[in-house]
Formats: C-alpha cells, structure tokens, sequence
C-alpha cells in the first residue's frame, strides 16, 4: 500500500473536523443534530442523510473507521481512480443509512423497538470491505485479535455472518449492525451493476 491518496486524505480530514467543530461550536447537541433520526421524529432533516456519515460517537470510533478508511481505501482509489472510489463510498454510507432505516421500520412497528439516532462512518466501511472481497480475494490480512491471515474472501463473510447476528439476537445494542450489512450489500450492488456494465475504465 503506497502513501495515502487524495479522496481518502480529504475523507480523513473531513470526519476529523466534523468530530471535533460541532462539539466545539454546539457542544454534544451538534453532533446529535447532524447524526440521523427515524424519519417521523421531530429532529429529522434530509440533510442528515450525508451529514451522519461523518459523524462518530467517541474517539475510539473515529480512530477505527479511520484506519480502516486508509487501509482498505488507498488501494481500492489506486485501483478505481478517484471519481468511482469517492461515488462507490458515499453511495454505500446512503445506502447503509437507507437500509437501517428500512430495519428500523420493522422493529418499531413489528417489534415495539424504539429507533435512535445512527451515525458514523462504519456502513461505507462495509462496503470498502465487501469490494475488497470481490476486487482481491485472495488478498490476505493478517489480524491482532485473534492473530490469524485470512483471505478477503473468507474474511469478509465471516464478519457479515456476524454482524448479521449480532443484530438479530440483540446481544450487542448501540451500534448499527444492519447499516453494516447495508453497507455491505449496496457495495454488492454497485459492484456487480459496474463489472455488468464494464463502467470501470469509462470511471478512471
């Protein structure tokens, strides 16, 4: 992996001060006011859908999301170019958003589940990781916990089996493993509707 690349930098930099200027400016209540809300809750705006991407709950978050933003997206802007790699990773956060909307729908109608507010740059990370899968596969990566290398393509289904029932048991609460899985799908998507229409060098 070569020094970092341009979208990727400024991706960076923006989560970073959308981290650090609401709390300033606001306090807490920025953040929450650009993280998104349940459509019918008051506190709802459209804008949210783009703003919640970059928002983060605490330190340790954004620090996470970073590096996997650098690690899995120097090589995939390297590969796509920067146009694509930027399209590719807004339209899985959207995406990601959309979906846990759509799962949180069902859960306060079917469920009696009340929605919170989501935000956080996770559901775009998903979807870095399943173009990882389908772009390396044989790629490996090699873990600290637990300290094993695996393939990309073994990987990456093995943490969406995960998070698919992390969130259907309701063990883990407070972190959005559906905007997870949506990222991941949307990635899916995109990817197969650019290799069927053979888009990528038209994109570079």
């Amino acid at each position: 992996m070569g020094r970092v690349t341009d979208v990727v930098k400024h991706l960076i930099i923006i989560n970073v001060l959308m981290f650090v200027l609401p709390m300033i400016i606001w306090g807490d209540y920025g953040r929450r006011f650009l993280a998104l809300y349940y459509p019918s809750y008051e506190e709802f705006a459209p804008f949210q859908f783009v703003t919640s991407l970059f928002m983060h709950g605490d330190v340790m978050h954004l620090l996470f999301n970073m590096y996997m933003l650098f690690f899995l997206g120097v090589m995939l802007e390297t590969y796509w170019g920067a146009k694509k790699f930027l399209t590719y990773y807004l339209f899985c956060g959207i995406g990601a958003s959309l979906i846990s909307l759509i799962v949180d729908f069902f859960m306060l109608n079917y469920m009696g589940s009340i929605p919170s507010a989501s935000w956080g740059a996770s559901g775009s990370i998903f979807g870095l990781l399943m173009a990882a899968a389908l772009i390396f596969p044989n790629r490996e990566v090699s873990l600290i916990l637990p300290p094993v290398t695996l393939k990309f393509k073994v990987l990456v289904p093995i943490l969406m089996i995960l998070e698919l029932y992390l969130g259907a048991s309701g063990i883990q609460t407070g972190i959005g493993h559906f905007a997870h899985l949506g990222g991941a799908v949307t990635g899916f998507i995109i990817i197969k509707y650019w290799q069927k229409n053979d888009t990528t060098n038209r994109w570079n």
